[in-house]
């Protein structure tokens, strides 16, 4: 199996491993009556908490375009050392994402953003070069 399908795997929990510091790591944390209800818990906390919940939220909109663009570059027969450097740039990428989310730092959270769709962009021009 390829470096890329790993971090597939990884991209696909990163959600929940925001959503984990937010419930459990920063601010009010999780009990278990507030477990019966976590999503409106989530979205009545404030601050560093919550921006960990949207950075979970943000992980969910992210994955399924990366997933299926190291899929197709993959089934396209695109260069594999190729798949591999974008794959782990995007999961990099996506960890500091998550971090700027939660560190409130708007701009460089944009900006990562942006070099982190780039990689989706490019895994599938890799697939279509083959």
């Amino acid at each position: 199996m390829i470096l890329a399908y790993w971090c597939v795997l990884i991209a696909a929990f990163m959600p929940v491993a925001f959503v984990a510091y937010a419930k459990f790591f920063c601010g009010k944390k999780m009990d278990l009556e507030t477990n019966r209800y976590p999503r409106r818990w989530l979205e009545q906390t404030e601050g560093a908490q919550q921006r960990a919940y949207w950075a979970q939220l943000n992980g969910f909109e992210a994955f399924p375009p990366f997933a299926a663009a190291v899929i197709i570059a993959s089934i396209a027969g695109g260069s594999i050392a190729a798949i591999n450097l974008l794959a782990v740039l995007f999961v990099l990428l996506r960890i500091a994402y998550g971090w700027c989310y939660i560190a409130d730092k708007a701009s460089a959270r944009s900006l990562v953003w942006a070099a982190a769709t780039a990689c989706v962009v490019l895994l599938f021009i890799v697939g279509a070069i083959g």
